[in-house]
């Protein structure tokens, strides 16, 4: 590859995206754009300017922008119309974080005459391919390097000492040691590696960071009422909120209720299999609310549909195709069915359990007198069912009546 002049580099202030950063200068002598992305991770950001700005980087080079709004309007809401979750647990909090991330990497290599764009994945995670292919989809001409391909820089020990050779502030955990990887956004926080590399053993308390352990969760449980429109959540208790204060308000809530912990072994689309522990307080309470809306505003054949393709949409964002044709196909069949998801939900938090204990809605399709036990006024003939039942059965009997038939000629 022909070496780049300029790159705008996916920027965490951490340590990895700082050596990649010094990398950059040293490998190629090309000018570096950071790009920093507040999508909610619950930490100051301030510090990812000062180390750039350490690193010999020009203030009008570094971009930190504010993307908590974005981010749950346009990618998280979307996703949970659909209840996407990845074999049957994940809910996606990195995922679809990255092509939010990608979206931000093009605009600010087109505005700034950038010829490449760069981060921080590993060749060994999925992380890379949803990155490159969300740059491939909005703008094939961008270059995208990845440093984990190509240096020599191939352990943690060698990445220590390259950091301590270029003068790359090198954090410590409340342990003294170098942190595992933590990934967090206003959806999820997602923490691998080290101690969480054997998957035989328990993860230790210390791992969690938005969720109290569920031994230490209130002993009384408290009630909250989630409002939709349209499927998405637009308020909290009868106060209407902003989609990223709704989430920011339900992750305080389930983290004090100890709600949202998932220890995963899972399937990375490169084809090993990870372990992971994610904490996504907010979103399991959101999840829960959702489906409480749908059952009594979401017809069965389009709610049956809609959970039959969950699975693949669920695929195509965990594996990286956010901007694909089919997925923006799905999504267009998803919010089709979201029309009439409106109304309110009450779920019940207590020791780590999200709970839908009661649900209305003016949209409702649930008939009361027509499933009721007492006198329903006329309102349902059972002697309809007979027929109904009847004609369901035809097919099954010609099978069992041919196969008798064949059993008897063998």
């Amino acid at each position: 590859m022909t070496a780049p002049k300029k790159v705008v580099l996916a920027y965490s202030g951490g340590l990895d995206t700082s050596i990649i950063l010094k990398w950059l200068q040293t490998e190629y002598g090309c000018e570096v754009v950071t790009f920093t992305a507040d999508l909610g991770q619950g930490e100051e950001l301030e510090p990812a300017r000062q180390k750039a700005l350490l690193l010999g980087i020009k203030e009008e080079n570094i971009h930190i922008i504010d993307l908590r709004e974005e981010f749950v309007r346009d990618f998280v809401f979307p996703m949970f119309r659909a209840n996407a979750v990845y074999e049957g647990q994940y809910l996606l909090g990195t995922s679809i974080a990255r092509p939010l991330i990608s979206k931000y990497l093009v605009e600010l290599a087109q505005k700034s005459g950038a010829d490449a764009v760069a981060h921080g994945a590993t060749g060994k995670g999925n992380d890379q391919v949803r990155f490159e292919l969300g740059v491939a989809a909005l703008d094939p001409a961008i270059k995208t390097i990845a440093p984990w391909r190509l240096w020599d820089l191939t352990s943690r020990t060698k990445l220590l000492e390259f950091a301590e050779a270029n003068q790359i502030p090198i954090a410590k955990d409340k342990r003294g040691e170098a942190p595992f990887s933590v990934d967090a956004n206003l959806l999820h926080t997602s923490s691998e590696g080290r101690v969480l590399e054997n998957p035989a053993d328990e993860f230790p308390e210390y791992v969690l960071q938005r969720v109290v352990p569920v031994e230490q969760a209130p002993d009384e449980a408290e009630m909250v009422e989630i409002t939709f429109e349209k499927g998405d959540a637009v308020a909290i208790n009868g106060e209407a909120m902003s989609p990223a204060t709704i989430l920011t308000k339900l992750n305080e809530l389930g983290g004090k209720h100890g709600v949202g912990v998932l220890d995963l072994v899972e399937n990375r689309f490169v084809g090993m299999k990870s372990r992971g522990v994610y904490e996504t307080p907010g979103g399991t309470i959101l999840l829960e609310a959702h489906r409480g809306i749908e059952q009594i505003t979401l017809d069965s054949g389009a709610g049956h549909l809609k959970d039959s393709i969950m699975p693949r949409y669920a695929e195509l964002i965990y594996n990286g195709f956010w901007f694909s044709p089919e997925r923006e196909a799905l999504q267009a069949l998803i919010d089709k069915t979201q029309e009439h998801v409106s109304g309110t939900v009450r779920v019940k938090l207590y020791k780590g359990s999200a709970r839908t204990v009661a649900r209305w809605s003016e949209h409702s399709l649930y008939s009361e007198k027509h499933v009721t036990f007492e006198e329903d006024a006329g309102a349902y003939d059972q002697r309809d069912a007979a027929g109904f039942i009847h004609l369901n059965a035809l097919r099954l009997k010609l099978v069992a009546t041919r196969n008798a038939r064949v059993a008897k000629k063998d």
